[in-house]
């Protein structure tokens, strides 16, 4: 069976890239294009891996709802990798921390492919 993966992310395009390339990986995509609907599709299909954005409809969006997946005992052990352009764009540094934010793996925008699905295996295989 497939692998199911969750990308939440407001930026339609980038959500058909990547897609794009996890289907060629073999896993099954579902998308959200923000934090309300993105935590109502987890409950609903308990996605394998959730690729979340931080800046939707707010700056810190992403963060709330990575938190708020990590405070529900029934997906809090969903993977979550963070895939943002926050601190170009903001000029903030951050590293991933159980308390301050409750990810996987944090990754910069753009990303290469190839790397994704790497960083995407490894999570999976946990």
């Amino acid at each position: 069976m497939k692998k199911k993966i969750l990308i939440i992310d407001d930026d339609i395009d980038l959500v058909e890239v990547l897609r794009l390339t996890l289907e060629k990986n073999g896993y099954e995509v579902f998308d959200a294009q923000d934090g309300t609907r993105g935590m109502g599709e987890i409950l609903k299909i308990r996605p394998d891996l959730v690729i979340l954005d931080v800046m939707m409809a707010t700056w810190d969006e992403g963060f709330e709802v990575a938190h708020d997946i990590r405070a529900n005992p029934e997906i809090a052990g969903i993977p979550i990798v963070m895939l943002t352009a926050v601190s170009q764009q903001m000029g903030i540094q951050f590293e991933k921390d159980s308390d301050t934010l409750p990810v996987d793996e944090f990754i910069e925008k753009p990303v290469m492919p190839n790397r994704l699905v790497e960083i995407i295996k490894k999570c999976l295989t946990k």
